[in-house]
């Protein structure tokens, strides 16, 4: 079955995830995390082929990433291990209600993710390049990214605002840039205003954005309330569902990545939304932002009473 994102079958879609890949860190407890590897550990768990392109330091930590990426046949081969940057940690707070705030380190090693020819064929060749807000913090980093969009076909751009880490001019740059933006509704309402928006609802602030920066396909998280999908002047909703969170680490990263999925292997957005705020769900009921979901339990969590003889994809 055709997407709307390729026409190819899903076994022959390729897609490229730049970024940060580290540890999240809650007290004594780590687990393996970053939006981009995040993002590529889900399209890959659901059956596409998607390399993550980052870098760790060459220390433990970062072989440690290295062996639990290939044990989860998550490919490594653009993961660089840099001489003499560190792998990144991050610290993590959590609230009662499962919500995160992060403390991110500076001068890391996928803060310094260097630029070669392989990289940039690989991105060349990919139906699909996913990139994030926070990798463009540092110069190294920032001028890979620059050069990667220069060759990619179709970009997705996932906003992502960890203050004080963005500039926001920047990231409206790279909004201009982008084929498929997603955000969230604080980053829609606040890079809206910063420019020029005189509107006060989501669909307002979401049309206008369109406009500005010409891009077709947007969409907008809500937390537990869903989220909106926009496709041209159409508009998709999900209303959220009602789970037990246990946290909301990689939740929006699991929704990202099963969108891109939905879109890039059938044709319909309503499922596409549906499916991916299924699995964001999914995610904020389990600790860790990978948890592993089949198709199956993805579908009947959408609909409890589908028979699993009568499940597709």
């Amino acid at each position: 079955m055709a997407g709307i994102l390729t026409n190819k079958p899903a076994n022959q879609v390729s897609i490229s995830c730049f970024g940060e890949v580290l540890w999240d860190c809650f007290g004594e407890d780590k687990r393996l995390g970053g939006a981009p590897l995040n993002v590529c550990w889900r399209l890959n768990a659901l059956g596409l082929n998607a390399q993550l392109i980052s870098s760790v330091g060459q220390d433990p930590l970062g072989e440690e990433i290295l062996s639990l990426m290939k044990q989860n046949k998550v490919d490594t081969t653009l993961v660089h291990s840099h001489a003499t940057k560190k792998t990144s940690e991050v610290q993590v707070t959590l609230s009662k209600s499962g919500s995160a705030s992060y403390t991110i380190f500076e001068d890391c090693a996928w803060d310094n993710i260097e630029l070669n020819n392989t990289m940039k064929q690989q991105v060349k060749a990919a139906d699909c390049f996913v990139f994030g807000s926070l990798v463009g913090r540092a110069d190294v980093s920032r001028a890979t990214l620059n050069a990667l969009l220069k060759e990619a076909k179709f970009k997705i751009f996932d906003v992502n605002l960890r203050a004080p880490y963005y500039d926001i001019t920047r990231v409206i740059e790279w909004m201009e840039q982008a084929d498929f933006i997603k955000l969230n509704d604080d980053e829609l309402y606040l890079i809206a205003k910063h420019m020029g928006s005189p509107y006060h609802s989501l669909e307002q602030n979401l049309a206008f954005i369109a406009q500005q920066t010409d891009t077709h396909f947007l969409c907008v998280t809500k937390g537990c309330h869903g989220a909106v999908l926009r496709i041209g002047e159409q508009h998709y909703y999900n209303s959220g569902y009602l789970i037990d969170v246990v946290d909301t680490v990689g939740a929006g990263d699991g929704f990202l990545g099963s969108l891109i999925y939905q879109l890039c292997v059938q044709s319909n957005p309503q499922t596409a939304i549906d499916f991916a705020c299924a699995v964001g769900a999914l995610i904020a009921q389990h600790k860790g932002a990978t948890p592993t979901l089949s198709l199956q339990e993805i579908q009947l969590f959408v609909d409890p009473t589908q028979s699993p003889a009568n499940s597709e994809q």
